[in-house]
């Protein structure tokens, strides 16, 4: 057997294999503290997280107990994470997780990727204001019964033993970090005894140690190539690499951790014409024995697919392949910003991973459910729930109110402990899920399956903690819609609701937000009859998107008006808003196009701050991009020089400014989205100016993945006696 060893580096400690004994103190310190925290509150597994050279980055230093590799996901912990050993680190308090309620209702992330039924203890390791670490334990779940404050001390008084000698360590010189992989202390084992009795098994014996290791084999594992002297103390998975295959990963994590046994089919060998087998894996306090007996192909198995065999067994982990997908849930709710993405995330992970085909989900609002979502239900049937009050007696009131899970196999189990309730279906089965984020209730969420059928421990340990995971989205999302309709608010009150009507030039505005993120901006819009009888047309783009764009938004247009309205010239204008803006708000930045230009005559000049070229459209139909001169964006240099362009707007030509929302595809080049709008607004009919308007807006809005919002404003020189009532019709504000 490979014994670990430890070599201290000038800035930490890294494991490395070696045939001698350990030799570095920290690493001993370590080592034993792991041991004595085992043992002190009854555990199976334990271990010591400490600080790495990576700011925010903890690193698994000793594990004892556990097979090492099963758990590498869980090696690195960053302490911004929602993990227990996390917040242990970060608030310098313990925390106790006694169960799998428990530790579902405060970190459901660690339970949807561990659904198995353990408690486990985590001790901040720290002397004074300095942390190194957190020490942890896993033990059997105690339902109801918490963790004693006798056994909190003895475990707190481990923590304190090991931040002394750590700090002791640190002050004499030796390195306190860790770097590089735990290193994996083999637990105590004990000598088995009837060994001739499993030599006369025609199935596989295998006994393994609480690390993975092999302690002894059978002669029926030595004839399927499992046997010799070679392959006592080796991992388990490097012996025989068919059972390391991911598939399985998932059933040796819950017979290490659940206490219960296993059972599931695997493929014997790496081909497709590799023999299926039945592995049963039997637990105990030292170790696991692993019995490998013949099986049938399994009917879901086909080609070289290398799959357990559903319903193979009672055990735990059966539908451990169903609990992969929940992963890919966790990951994309990370992504999902509204409540309606929150709830279309749930709907393509977690139904297609259970087999369900309806949910709904509903939200809580001043003590009543809402119908926030629903898919597969008949339509108008929940209709009926929609708004109902927190003292009404339905499963999804009541899983919300009393925070526990509610599974019923069959439809007549439901009718049965709810009598009278309507039903959408005869045959099925139905789960209830409460969507509780840090202890405050969000709603809930109803899983409806076509058929009856039972919900496994970590089916049901998954599906709970799963809801976690929901709740903590909807909230976010909650929280985004209301700093949006804040955003939307404002956005709305400060663009303009109705622009100039003057003779000889009719104008019109647009302005969509986005509908990906944070969808609101600080795109902007403007035209103002100056002080000296001009008409500004006015387009911006203030960066980033949410409250503080808008209210920066609103800043901006106001002093570009006050200019304006003073009589200053263009790049005046342009030049006094942006020093504006580097003295309201330093490091935020505007794009704008500001045209001062005579109704009566059509000459215009124009000034550029960083912002798209404008468009023309000449009165027969040719359209050209721009090429006006400009300076850089506002807000970055207050001695900036604006350059101004003389132009010329004909009878019947048509003047387009834009904001990048309008051009701009994600993976498309900015110039070939400038030349579609170029190419829509040639092939427009000029007039009514609005639904030339319509016309160049209507592709992006019709997108439901838009991630910028968009502004435009058009300008179209008319003859006098057709602008009044044409500007009247087409004068539009923000759509």
């Amino acid at each position: 057997m490979q014994r670990r060893t430890w070599r201290g580096h000038a800035d930490c400690v890294t494991a490395r294999p070696d045939s001698g004994p350990a030799r570095d103190a920290t690493a001993r310190v370590l080592v034993r503290a792991a041991g004595e925290a085992v043992q002190a509150v009854g555990g199976f597994a334990g271990g010591v997280y400490l600080r790495s050279g990576t700011a925010g980055l903890l690193l698994l230093a000793v594990l004892t107990g556990l097979p090492g590799p099963l758990y590498r996901p869980w090696w690195r912990m960053h302490v911004n994470r929602p993990f227990p050993v996390a917040e242990a680190y970060r608030s310098g308090r313990s925390v106790h997780l006694p169960d799998t309620e428990s530790a579902v209702r405060r970190f459901p992330q660690l339970m949807a990727g561990l659904p198995f039924p353990f408690g486990s203890l985590y001790e901040p390791v720290g002397a004074g204001p300095e942390r190194f670490g957190v020490l942890f334990v896993l033990r059997p779940a105690t339902p109801g019964t918490g963790v004693g404050s006798a056994e909190a001390k003895r475990l707190r008084a481990v923590a304190d033993g090991l931040a002394a000698e750590l700090a002791q360590l640190e002050a004499a010189g030796e390195p306190v970090t860790w770097c590089g992989d735990p290193v994996m202390v083999p637990a105590p084992g004990r000598a088995h005894g009837a060994r001739e009795a499993l030599d006369r098994l025609t199935q596989a014996v295998v006994s393994v140690d609480r690390g993975g290791r092999i302690r002894h084999v059978n002669a029926a594992a030595g004839r399927l190539g499992m046997g010799g002297p070679e392959v006592r103390g080796r991992v388990l998975w490097e012996a025989v690499p068919w059972l390391g295959h991911p598939a399985y990963e998932d059933h040796f994590r819950a017979v290490f951790m659940s206490g219960d046994p296993v059972r599931f089919v695997a493929r014997r060998g790496r081909q497709a014409s590799g023999e299926w087998v039945s592995v049963d894996l039997y637990p105990a306090g030292d170790g696991v024995t692993v019995v490998i007996g013949t099986a049938e192909q399994p009917a879901s198995a086909s080609g070289s697919d290398v799959r357990p065999g559903p319903g193979t067994g009672s055990a735990a982990a059966d539908r451990a392949p169903a609990l992969y997908r929940p992963v890919a849930l966790a990951i994309a709710l990370t992504e999902a910003v509204t409540a309606r993405q929150v709830s279309a995330v749930v709907t393509q992970e977690l139904l297609p991973a259970f087999g369900g085909r309806q949910l709904a989900i509903y939200l809580l609002s001043e003590r009543h459910l809402y119908l926030a979502w629903e898919t597969g239900f008949p339509q108008g049937f929940l209709d009926r729930f929609d708004g109902v009050g927190l003292d009404v007696r339905l499963p999804g009131v009541e899983t919300l109110t009393t925070g526990r899970p509610m599974f019923f196999e069959s439809m007549e189990h439901l009718a049965a402990a709810y009598p009278g309730i309507p039903l959408d279906a005869h045959v099925g089965a139905r789960a209830f899920l409460p969507l509780i984020a840090s202890g405050r209730p969000v709603g809930s969420c109803i899983l409806g399956f076509d058929a009856p059928r039972g919900f496994s421990p970590e089916e049901r340990t998954v599906l709970t903690a799963l809801a976690g995971l929901i709740a903590q989205a909807l909230e976010r999302a909650q929280r985004y819609d209301s700093e949006a309709a804040l955003a939307r608010g404002l956005q709305s009150a400060l663009l303009p609701h109705r622009l100039p009507v003057r003779e000889n030039v009719v104008t019109v505005g647009r302005y969509l937000p986005g509908t990906v993120g944070m969808d609101v901006g600080g795109d902007w819009y403007d035209v103002i009859e100056t002080g000296t009888g001009l008409l500004a047309l006015v387009i911006g783009d203030v960066q980033g998107h949410g409250v503080a764009a808008a209210a920066t938004m609103g800043q901006l247009r106001s002093a570009v008006r006050a200019f304006a309205l003073r009589g200053n010239a263009p790049h005046e204008v342009m030049a006094g808003t942006n020093r504006l803006l580097i003295d309201l708000d330093p490091g935020q930045f505007a794009s704008c196009c500001y045209v001062a230009l005579d109704p009566e005559s059509g000459r215009a000049l124009a000034v550029r701050a960083g912002h798209p070229q404008p468009l023309l459209r000449h009165p027969d139909g040719r359209t050209e991009v721009l090429d006006l001169p400009g300076g850089v964006v506002l807000g970055v240099d207050a001695d900036a020089v604006y350059p101004v362009a003389q132009l010329q707007l004909e009878e019947g030509a048509v003047f387009a400014l834009y904001t990048d929302g309008l051009v701009e595809e994600p993976g498309t080049d900015f110039d070939a989205g400038v030349e579609r709008l170029r190419a829509a607004l040639a092939a427009a009919r000029p007039s009514p100016l609005a639904e030339t308007a319509a016309r160049l807006v209507a592709e992006a809005g019709s997108s439901i993945e838009r991630p910028d919002d968009i502004a435009l404003l058009l300008a179209a020189r008319t003859a006098a006696n057709g602008a009044a009532a044409n500007g009247a019709a087409a004068n539009g504000a923000a759509e």
